[in-house]
């Protein structure tokens, strides 16, 4: 796969977090606790996919396999740094809805 590729992956399976992460999100204020749940289970499965990528390209570099840094490139590690953040705020607002609907504050 070349460095074209893996910077798409990076970018599809970053959006594909982050979107699953924002549709758990509408599904907690909407109150279905269950499928904001199930929304953040696909994103963490797409941010794994997506990391796993990522580590492909960082092994590669330790192993000596030097990557052009590309405009590309950089784009893709800004899209994967972003969903990370989505997904990790995506899980604290899902709580505080939860906690908000139990009436615990």
């Amino acid at each position: 796969m070349d460095i074209f590729e893996m910077a798409m992956q990076l970018i599809a399976g970053a959006g594909d977090a982050r979107s699953y992460s924002m549709e758990g999100i509408a599904h907690a204020r909407a109150g279905d606790f269950n499928k904001a749940r199930s929304c953040m289970e696909k994103a963490k499965e797409a941010m794994v996919r997506t990391h796993d990528v990522q580590t492909d390209l960082i092994r590669g570099e330790m192993m000596g396999t030097k990557s052009e840094i590309t405009l590309l490139m950089v784009h893709a590690q800004d899209h994967l740094t972003a969903a990370m953040l989505i997904r990790d705020m995506a899980e604290e607002f899902i709580h505080l809805y939860e906690t908000r609907k139990e009436g615990v504050v």
